[in-house]
């Protein structure tokens, strides 16, 4: 599921803060990517990775010939910033948030076009 693939992208790139990272439009376009994108260079801005892996459990919300809605919460109390020493950036933990996703099909290939992380603690 282009979905589950988008997080594996993310998690990797966010280990280094790579926003150029070639496995990102792989399974995100459209406002999805620039989401992505725009987290991961102010990652860099802030010397700043990300370690660990979230948890996902997405639901169907709606299906439709070339469309699906996603609903998640994702859990991210295991994926933490840290800084380029290997501190955690702060004592804030991890913690769970919705989101909201779009997965269209262009063609034969399914990529996610809208992604929208609410804040925490959010589900």
């Amino acid at each position: 599921m282009a979905y589950r693939a988008m997080w594996r992208d993310l998690v990797a790139a966010s280990a280094t803060s790579d926003a150029g990272s070639p496995l990102l439009d792989d399974h995100a376009t459209d406002g999805a990517l620039e989401l992505i994108k725009h987290g991961l260079k102010n990652a860099k801005k802030e010397k700043v990775v990300v370690k660990g892996t979230p948890r996902i459990n997405p639901e169907v919300v709606m299906v439709a010939a070339h469309k699906v809605r996603l609903r998640d919460c994702v859990d991210g109390t295991d994926w933490l910033q840290y800084r380029l020493d290997g501190k955690l950036k702060n004592d804030v933990p991890g913690s769970h948030f919705r989101t909201d996703a779009t997965v269209l099909r262009k063609g034969s290939v399914w990529k996610v076009s809208y992604l929208y992380m609410h804040d925490a603690g959010t589900c």
